[in-house]
């Protein structure tokens, strides 16, 4: 039992003290525990006996048994993971975000099963589904991110799942989740929600209704561009399903790996609010620009989904995006090649601020993407958003020519 079990404490207290189990943390003989948990790192487990092996069977969280089973440091961030969603059951640990959206999927669908995934997701998400799920036999509908209470219409006898990704990590609309997790569950379908963009502090998911969430740990948890991993944090209806399907696809992950993504869930409310409102004095300052189109931000007026944004979350983080107005490929290059404080690559939600060029109308099926400008995707870190507004200018000069 660790203190963060304690139902009266707050998000940010919880983060701090998850997973901290004292049974974890230290050998009393020594005469008391340490702040973190050690990194344990197994893969063979040594038994006194075969009593003692037979005794320990297949139990996870609580007794060693097999390296891939997972060690003390392991079962620290799932506990620590599981604590920030009311009424979770438990937590699984996958390599990367898409191992974790795979598993999910594949534990949860059969052959012959229909899944209903929103058209504005990850595109490795789309990839899985197009690809391995089709070749499986499970047929996916892709649907508009902004339908609500019309996803009723889009249900079959034989769909089993309905995936959201909200805000959509591209074109940034927030989908009515209580309106479609409503109706979900009257029809006995499960939800599956990819909550990387708020994670569980800005966007409590189960207390929308929603059975799995999913996140990339390799983003705003981790914080510091260094380590990649997934979860997956289930209900207790779903959670054996899935415990089972991820023993059986040999799922596991590094002790090392997890102590750096307990480092930075320490830290990650304080990170996420800084970065969510640095995020917005940029946003704000480049949708006064006469050089952009429009800004894809939730928090701004105006936005897809900005009333049920502004109903729904407790906040925003950073990564939005933005168009440059009457412009083409080559004005957009020149832009992003002329900035000094982004770094040009994929991820979002570490320290440092990142860019981007988008193309979604490139996987979009459901939906038409049909703005003519060119599209750039913002991550902002904890740089002085003054700097980074200037570099912003810069670039726009740059574009200009």
């Amino acid at each position: 039992m660790s203190k963060s079990d304690d139902k009266s404490l707050r998000p940010a207290t919880k983060l701090v003290q998850g997973g901290r189990r004292p049974e974890w943390t230290g050998d009393p003989r020594l005469g008391g525990g340490i702040v973190n948990p050690p990194v344990w790192r197994a893969s063979t487990i040594l038994y006194d006996n075969i009593a003692d092996l037979k005794a320990r069977g297949h139990a996870t969280h609580d007794k060693l048994y097999y390296g891939r089973r997972g060690t003390p440091t392991v079962w620290a961030l799932a506990d620590a993971l599981t604590g920030m969603e009311e009424g979770a059951e438990g937590t699984l640990l996958y390599p990367s975000g898409v191992a974790a959206i795979s598993a999910g999927l594949l534990a949860l669908l059969s052959p012959g099963d229909h899944l209903l995934m929103v058209d504005s997701a990850y595109e490795p998400t789309r990839a899985f589904c197009d690809l391995m799920l089709a070749r499986l036999g499970v047929e996916t509908t892709y649907y508009d991110p902004l339908t609500g209470a019309g996803i009723a219409e889009l249900i079959r006898p034989q769909t089993r799942l309905i995936f959201l990704e909200s805000p959509g990590s591209l074109t940034f609309e927030v989908q009515d989740i209580p309106a479609i997790t409503r109706i979900a569950r009257a029809r006995g379908v499960l939800t599956m929600l990819d909550n990387t963009w708020a994670t569980p502090l800005l966007f409590p998911a189960f207390g929308h209704g929603i059975d799995v969430t999913m996140m990339s740990l390799t983003k705003y948890v981790g914080g510091h561009s260094d380590a990649m991993m997934g979860s997956l944090t289930a209900t207790k209806a779903v959670w054996p399903k899935l415990r089972s399907a991820t023993y059986q696809l040999g799922q596991s992950v590094s002790p090392d790996d997890c102590a750096l993504m307990l480092r930075g869930l320490r830290t990650l409310e304080v990170r996420i609010r800084r970065q969510g409102e640095n995020g917005l004095a940029v946003a704000n300052w480049l949708a006064g620009r006469a050089e952009v189109g429009r800004v894809l931000h939730p928090a701004l007026p105006g936005n897809p989904g900005h009333a049920i944004w502004s109903r729904d979350f407790a906040g925003a983080s950073g990564l939005f995006g933005f168009t440059l107005k009457g412009v083409d490929e080559a004005a957009r290059t020149r832009f992003i090649d002329s900035l000094a404080h982004f770094g040009i690559g994929f991820s979002w939600g570490g320290y440092e601020s990142l860019v981007v060029p988008s193309d979604p109308q490139m996987i979009r099926t459901a939906t038409r993407w049909t703005d003519p400008d060119p599209l750039v995707r913002l991550s902002i870190g904890l740089e002085d958003p003054a700097d980074l507004i200037a570099d912003l200018e810069r670039g726009l000069a740059a574009m200009r020519g």
